[in-house]
């Protein structure tokens, strides 16, 4: 068994692989779309921009091979990753998305500090959540982001953060999950989801 850490050119890979090896994975560094489709799990890593995310994607052709893990695996998308989960973002215009969830992407409102970075409580809001299993209201997790996720159906939602304003922590249907914050920057609590979301994989087979 092992997992498929897509490579597109933006991102954090090597802190998420080394959290990864860490729990004991077989973690993967790749671009290569028949790494990705033969991959027990998927995760889509990224820091930067939107625009230049989704380009990436589409230039390596790794947009079929999300949309054929997303159909059939535990997928895993980790801040920018998450976000590229949606139809589109409002950073530097309009810039489309992978649009496997109805929604978009949006810049924090004034008012607060921007970039909302550093440790932050998150708020369990599903309950029976797979990937947030024996996480609990109150738990810090770091984040490190401008733009937030403003999904059009709130059931995806599995957890929050306040920062002045309720921002999405997590997202979670079926088997796809997405953290705003860096599980691989959050200490023991972030190692803990890692264990999860590998755990998750392992019952995938």
């Amino acid at each position: 068994m092992y997992i498929a850490l897509i490579d597109y050119g933006l991102g954090n890979i090597k802190s998420v692989k080394n959290s990864f090896l860490k729990a004991g994975a077989d973690i993967r560094v790749t671009s290569d779309p028949a790494v990705i489709n033969n991959s027990d799990a998927v995760i889509l890593p990224g820091v930067g921009s939107y625009r230049d995310g989704f380009s990436n994607l589409d230039k390596r052709g790794l947009v079929e091979p999300i949309y054929k893990s997303i159909r059939s695996k535990p997928f895993l998308g980790i801040c920018l990753g998450m976000q590229l989960l949606f139809e589109y973002s409002l950073e530097n215009g309009k810039n489309r998305g992978l649009a496997v969830f109805k929604g978009s992407i949006r810049k924090i409102p004034a008012g607060v500090k921007i970039p909302h970075m550093g440790w932050n409580q998150i708020d369990i809001i599903k309950k029976d959540s797979k990937i947030l299993k024996e996480i609990k209201s109150g738990e810090n997790f770091y984040f490190v982001h401008s733009y937030h996720v403003v999904p059009e159906n709130s059931s995806i939602v599995s957890s929050t953060t306040d920062y002045g304003i309720e921002l999405v922590a997590s997202i979670e249907k079926d088997n796809i999950f997405g953290f705003q914050f860096h599980p691989e920057k959050s200490s023991m609590i972030g190692q803990k989801l890692i264990k999860n979301f590998l755990s998750l994989a392992k019952g995938a087979q």
